[in-house]
């Protein structure tokens, strides 16, 4: 016995919406249906991780701070760090960026050889290796971002922002992954 089946798949994936349809003659217990059902599984899967992205909007501020100190993700979370920047002031005197450091790096050792390297925003180019993620830097009134995969293996990784004098100020903060 042939039967018409007719499957359609909605998903909202970060605000993008989209459907797949699928129309087939399908015979009962084929192959065939045990394919589109592995795909709407598949599709709902995709979605449900899709959903566990994290978005987090920060600003650097001119009393040398994040607004967010404190970030929580899961192993392997895809975060996207929005960082702005409202100041006044000259880029040239107040910017800000966003590097997150792997658990092993000797962070005042990092940013004090960051500091010496205007021409690459402020990130030592020999140490890049120290790093999971960074943005550029942020003048005033700009914003910058970054998307990445929290670390796999659970813990506190630092983040700071390497303008000369802001993480030696108190310009950090600590993404925990659990």
């Amino acid at each position: 016995m042939t039967l018409l089946k007719f499957v359609e798949i909605v998903a909202i994936d970060s605000g993008f919406n989209f459907k797949i349809n699928i129309m087939k003659n399908l015979k009962s217990n084929s192959k065939t249906t045990v394919t589109i059902l592995f795909f709407f599984f598949l599709c709902i899967t995709t979605s449900i991780f899709a959903q566990n992205a994290k978005m987090i909007e920060m600003k650097g501020t001119d009393q040398l701070r994040f607004s967010v100190e404190n970030i929580e993700a899961t192993s392997g979370q895809k975060i996207t760090v929005k960082l702005g920047n409202d100041s006044k002031f000259q880029a040239s005197a107040m910017s800000h960026n966003f590097v997150l450091l792997k658990k092993s790096t000797d962070v005042e050792a990092f940013d004090k050889a960051s500091t010496q390297h205007p021409e690459n925003d402020y990130i030592a180019p020999e140490l890049e290796d120290q790093i999971i993620a960074y943005t550029g830097m942020a003048g005033g009134g700009g914003t910058v971002e970054v998307t990445f995969n929290a670390p796999t293996k659970p813990g506190k990784y630092t983040y700071i922002c390497t303008f000369p004098g802001h993480f030696s100020a108190g310009m950090k903060g600590v993404l925990t992954v659990k």
